[in-house]
């Protein structure tokens, strides 16, 4: 079976997005029954109106920054962070002076309803009802104690 190469990025984005947006052009990755992956650009003053949807969805930054709504909360983003954006909850994304880009991974269904048949299915069967197979992460973002300043010639901040 050949290596499957999707082009996503400058070139391949077409100029949609949900009912409402502005400043906005992506392109679908992948779509099928289990979800949906998408990458999203944002230019200067681009947005995503409120809006909800019945499926859990992670809205990944990859580049620049702007601003996510959940429900009643509003929190700025920047590259390396994810927002979950649950089930049924309305959320919003917008940028103000700067430009972002994102990937938008949507799982279909109920959340932690459906199981696919394969290894998940095979594993959590050979465990105890009840029992973990692995335990929830519990933590947080760490402090950002990098220089305010940084010598781009001497390499990677560390």
């Amino acid at each position: 079976m050949p290596i499957e190469i999707r082009r996503f990025g400058v070139g391949h984005r077409r100029p949609d997005g949900p009912v409402g947006s502005v400043g906005l052009s992506g392109q679908v990755i992948h779509s099928d029954a289990r979800g949906g992956v998408s990458e999203l650009a944002f230019t200067r003053g681009a947005r995503i109106e409120p809006h909800a949807n019945p499926n859990t969805t992670w809205f990944i930054v990859i580049e620049g920054g702007g601003w996510v709504g959940v429900g009643d909360e509003r929190a700025r983003v920047a590259a390396g962070e994810a927002v979950l954006w649950p089930a049924d909850v309305t959320h919003a994304a917008w940028t103000e002076h700067s430009e972002m880009r994102a990937f938008i991974v949507e799982f279909a269904g109920p959340d932690d309803q459906v199981v696919l048949d394969g290894r998940a299915l095979a594993l959590a069967a050979s465990h105890a009802p009840g029992s973990c197979v692995a335990a929830p992460a519990d933590g947080s973002l760490a402090g950002d104690d990098r220089p305010a300043t940084h010598d781009r010639t001497s390499g990677e901040p560390t």
